[in-house]
């Protein structure tokens, strides 16, 4: 399993009491699967998503990435982590004004210690998975919402990493820009071999996922038969030709 959260609890201060975001959830996402986690607003989805990111520490319980516990982790060792082993897809995506399309991913890239002619033959190579190798030289103002959220998810797949956390992408986008968002994210999971969290309140667009978990009241429900296919092989890189471009405008 390229992600494990086991008995996972985690309470914020209320006043002289503690409040329960999550309670005792347990949660596997095999490689090259996608999760989505959906729930009202208030049930503990950005919760469990903080704590698979490894931004928050949890009460008890473990998280496992990539077979290695986060448990003892110092603060280094768990930015390290989240640097080659986590990709997060934000809810807005924060492009900077003044970079490219392009060099929003390679600022990534470098970060992450490519140097800067590989850093951006793989940002070029990601634009062209997302659709958007004809909007590489364009900054995040001349590009559409949906643009920009496309920019924001292969940004996250910069350094290759194991594990793909997305929270509410299509929350500031309409009904067929966030169909096809949420397809482009269910394709590059499979060819990428991610272990792909969704975290989302809609479900209109959720028929070709692997696996729904239900969060209610901090509490974690799956399915009796999971959905989920036979994760493959990780391959790294995603050759421009296996994954196609969207059609979709925007």
């Amino acid at each position: 399993m390229s992600l494990n959260l086991t008995d996972i609890t985690l309470t914020y201060p209320d006043g002289d009491t503690r409040l329960t975001a999550l309670d005792q959830v347990g949660l596997e996402v095999p490689q090259g699967s996608l999760t989505a986690v959906v729930g009202p607003s208030g049930s503990g989805k950005s919760s469990l998503l903080a704590v698979a990111a490894t931004l928050v520490t949890p009460d008890t319980g473990t998280v496992t990435i990539d077979g290695r516990s986060t448990t003892g982790l110092t603060r280094g060792e768990l930015t390290d982590l989240r640097r080659h082993k986590i990709g997060i897809v934000f809810q807005q995506p924060n492009l900077l004004p003044s970079l490219t399309a392009a060099e929003q991913l390679q600022v990534m890239a470098q970060i992450g210690g490519r140097k800067p002619r590989t850093a951006r033959n793989r940002a070029m190579e990601l634009l062209d998975a997302v659709g958007l190798t004809d909007k590489a030289d364009r900054r995040p103002h001349q590009l559409s919402g949906g643009q920009r959220q496309r920019v924001n998810i292969a940004r996250a797949l910069m350094n290759d990493p194991t594990v793909l956390l997305v929270d509410e992408p299509t929350s500031a986008l309409d009904h067929e820009r966030g169909a096809a968002v949420v397809d482009l994210i269910t394709r590059l999971t499979h060819q990428q071999a991610t272990a792909t969290v969704l975290v989302t309140h809609d479900r209109a667009h959720l028929a070709a996922v692997d696996q729904i978990a239900e969060v209610h009241d901090g509490r974690l429900r799956l399915p009796a038969v999971p959905r989920g296919l036979a994760p493959p092989a990780r391959t790294g890189s995603v050759p421009a030709a296996m994954v196609q471009p969207l059609a979709t405008p925007g």
